[in-house]
C-alpha cells in the first residue's frame, strides 16, 4: 500500500473528499438555482476524477479540439445527458468538423466565425447549438492577465461589433468576465450585460455566465447567487449554465516536494525538486505567493528560507517562508492549493520531471495514478 512517504516526490496530491465536498457545494447550487453547472477543463483536467466528477456536474466546457476530445471520452461518452461544449477564440478548418461531431454546443468568438462555420456544423452535427461569446466591457479582474473584457480584449463581441443577423443561427449568448470572484462582482457584470444585449434574449435556449465564481471558496455568498440565477431565470425565459474550473478543484490538494540542497548567499536558500517555472506557473504569471504548510511569512517564525525551483531560470523562485524548525536537505516542503491552473498548465522546461499524479481516496488509500518520465520529455520534442 502507498505511503506519503513510499511515493516519489515531487508530486501533485487530490484529496476526494475535499473534491466530493466542492461539488456538493456546486451540486446546492444547481439544485436550489435551477442553474447547469459545468467543469472548465482549463482549469481542472484530472481525468482519473471524473468517475465522481459527472456525478454531481452536466457536462464540460472545453477550448479547442484536444479538451473537447478528452471530454467526450471520458466525461460524457457513456451518458447523452453530459454535455460538451466547445469554444476557441478562432477554430481552425482542420478541427472544425470533429468538433462538430462530438459537441453539444459550439461557442463561436465572433460573428466572422459564426457566418463561416454555422452551416458547416449544422451539416454535421443537426442537433448542436449555436452561441456567440458577448464583450459585456465590464470587469473587475484583479490581473490584467486574466481580464477577458480588459481594453483591447480579444475575447468576445462588443456590442459595437455586435452583428444582428446572428440572431438568425444562434440558440444562446455566452459571456465570461470574472476571475476568481465573488457575487458582487458577478452581479456588476450582469449590469452591463443586461443593459448592452437583454434586448437580443428573446427566443434564446440559454444563457452562459461563464467562469471565474468562486463558489466554493469561504465567505462566497452562496445564497445570493442561487437568488441572481433563479432571478434572470425567471424574467428572460432561459437556462443558465456556469462553467468554474478554479471552483471545482479549490483547496483539494497539494504539490509534494523535498529539499535537494541548502546554500547561503545573503539569506538562506532551499533548492526543490520542484519549479515555479514548470510545476506553479500560475505563481510567477498571477503572481501570487503559495502557501506551504506549517510556514510563515519571512522572518515571522526562527528560521527562513528562499525556496528556489531546480531549474537553470534565475527567476524560478517559490517565495520567502520561515519555519519553527530548520530545514534539512531530505525535508518534505508541501505548496498548499495545487490542483486546479497547476499541472493543466506545467512543463517540462529544462528537462524537470513531471511531478506525478496522486489520489487520496476517501476511504484513505493513496493511489498513484501517473508517473512522468524522461519519454514525456522527449516525445514533446523532435
Amino acid at each position: 500500500m502507498n505511503t506519503q512517504e513510499s511515493i516519489s516526490t515531487p508530486y501533485y496530491m487530490c484529496d476526494e473528499s475535499l473534491l466530493r465536498a466542492n461539488l456538493e457545494i456546486l451540486d446546492y447550487v444547481q439544485k436550489q438555482s435551477g442553474a447547469k453547472i459545468i467543469l472548465a477543463l482549463k482549469g481542472f483536467a484530472m481525468w482519473s476524477t471524473f468517475p465522481l466528477v459527472k456525478q454531481y456536474l452536466r457536462g464540460c466546457t472545453c477550448s479547442g479540439l484536444h479538451e473537447a476530445l478528452l471530454a467526450r471520452e471520458e466525461f460524457a461518452k457513456e451518458d447523452k445527458n453530459l454535455e460538451v461544449h466547445t469554444y476557441s477564440p478562432a477554430f481552425k478548418d482542420e478541427d472544425i468538423d470533429e468538433i462538430a461531431r462530438i459537441s453539444n454546443h459550439i461557442v463561436f468568438n465572433s460573428p466572422t466565425q459564426l457566418f463561416k462555420y454555422c452551416d458547416r456544423v449544422k451539416k454535421i452535427n443537426p442537433h448542436v447549438n449555436l452561441s456567440l461569446r458577448i464583450n459585456p466591457e465590464q470587469s473587475s479582474s484583479p490581473k490584467d492577465i486574466y481580464n477577458p473584457c480588459g481594453l483591447y480584449s480579444r475575447l468576445g463581441t462588443t456590442l459595437a461589433n455586435f452583428d444582428e443577423r446572428v440572431l438568425e443561427h444562434i440558440d444562446g449568448l455566452n459571456f465570461h468576465a470574472l476571475c476568481e470572484q465573488d457575487v458582487d462582482a458577478l452581479e456588476d457584470v450582469l449590469v452591463a450585460f443586461e443593459e448592452k444585449f437583454s434586448k437580443y434574449f428573446k427566443n434564446m435556449k440559454y444563457i452562459n455566465f461563464g467562469g471565474g465564481h468562486h463558489i466554493t471558496k469561504k465567505g462566497y455568498d452562496v445564497d445570493k447567487l442561487i437568488k441572481i440565477i433563479k432571478e434572470f431565470i425567471t424574467k428572460y425565459d432561459v437556462e443558465v449554465y456556469l462553467e468554474p474550473g478554479e471552483a471545482v478543484g479549490w483547496q483539494t490538494g497539494v504539490l509534494v516536494s523535498s529539499v535537494l540542497d541548502i546554500v547561503h548567499n545573503g539569506i538562506d536558500i532551499a533548492i526543490l525538486d520542484t519549479s515555479a517555472e514548470a510545476h506553479m506557473p500560475d505563481t510567477l504569471a498571477m503572481p501570487y505567493r503559495a502557501m506551504v504548510r506549517r510556514s510563515g511569512e519571512a522572518g515571522e517564525k526562527k528560521h527562513t528560507y528562499r525556496f528556489g525551483g531546480n531549474t537553470c531560470l534565475a527567476g524560478d523562485i517559490m517565495g520567502d517562508y520561515s519555519f519553527d524548525k530548520p530545514l534539512y536537505v531530505g525535508d518534505k516542503v508541501i505548496f498548499e492549493d495545487q490542483i486546479h491552473y497547476t499541472f493543466v498548465k506545467n512543463t517540462t522546461f529544462n528537462g524537470i520531471k513531471l511531478p506525478s499524479l496522486v489520489i487520496l481516496r476517501e476511504d484513505k488509500t493513496l493511489d498513484v495514478i501517473k508517473e512522468f518520465g524522461y519519454q514525456d520529455y522527449r516525445n514533446r520534442l523532435s
